[in-house]
């Protein structure tokens, strides 16, 4: 199971713990070139800000996931940290990994693709699989850029334990973010469908459910005689068919089992072959 880490206050991500649902605010300058300056110089002490701001974690955008002397400083601050896979190889998140892992072991890694907005065939959900396998002891997530929210909930689906989408108040605003973005509806709309998909997950154990048993009394299929067969007969498999007979009996998976048995007493047909008819069968009929 992935590692679990808490991520904020009273928040853990990973292992069962429901997904992660992060709204981010996207490009704020809003296209003004000034602004955006004004911003980049303050983003050089970005670290030491937030450190002094106690940030429950760090937030490492696409964009400096390979500035590693900057990983190595964020990872030393000893907080939480979500780092975004957009623009990045393989070989370089296994970097990262290496870097940032000695560290500070509470991180995880989101699939993304930086693409505004994002077309289905960029996604490569996969690469959440992938990343599971390589590193299975950090929680894995999704950053998405496309529009709606179906691919982010596949991505829940498929194991994604944090889930980041950017949010707009309109999507017709200037800015090529806004249109990757959820308006406060979708946004309401993907934590309903990810609720929904997490108990839709359910179990890896294959069996019959309690809710199933209605169906399987009215529609559950049992082993009974093709053809009247005779007391003291071997059984034979074109002796034998499947159908929805009552009493229940041998249920259809055993039919080749039964093959080379005796039966105890005269079948009719369309009877059911029954535990007590046949000689030593030895298996017990599914209730």
């Amino acid at each position: 199971m992935p590692l679990e880490l808490e991520l904020c206050p009273g928040r853990w991500v990973g292992g069962r713990h429901p997904c992660f649902i992060i709204a981010e605010i996207g490009q704020n300058h809003q296209g003004d070139l000034d602004v955006a300056k004004r911003m980049i110089r303050v983003a050089k002490m970005a670290v030491e800000f937030l450190h002094e701001l106690n940030v429950p974690f760090f937030k490492v955008g696409s964009g400096d996931t390979n500035n590693f002397p900057y990983l190595e400083k964020t990872a030393k601050k000893g907080r939480p940290m979500v780092i975004s896979s957009g623009m990045q190889s393989m070989d370089t998140m296994k970097q990262v990994y290496q870097i940032v892992k000695p560290l500070n072991p509470n991180f995880c890694f989101l699939q993304c693709t930086s693409a505004y907005p994002l077309r289905p065939e960029d996604v490569n959900l996969c690469v959440i699989s992938e990343y599971q396998k390589l590193f299975p002891d950090i929680p894995i997530g999704y950053s998405g850029h496309e529009t709606g929210i179906a691919i982010s909930v596949a991505a829940v689906a498929l194991g994604a334990k944090v889930l980041e989408r950017h949010i707009t108040l309109d999507k017709t605003w200037k800015g090529s973010d806004h249109s990757a973005s959820l308006e406060p509806g979708e946004l309401a709309e993907l934590v309903r469908s990810v609720r929904l998909v997490e108990r839709a997950m359910g179990s890896p154990t294959k069996q019959l459910l309690p809710c199933e048993m209605a169906c399987n009394e009215k529609l559950g299929k049992s082993v009974v005689a093709k053809v009247k067969i005779p007391e003291g007969t071997i059984l034979t498999l074109d002796m034998l068919t499947v159908k929805v007979g009552e009493p229940k009996g041998y249920p259809p998976e055993d039919i080749f089992s039964l093959v080379g048995k005796k039966v105890l007493v005269t079948i009719e047909e369309d009877d059911t072959i029954m535990e007590e008819t046949v000689e030593n069968h030895g298996k017990k009929i599914k209730s």
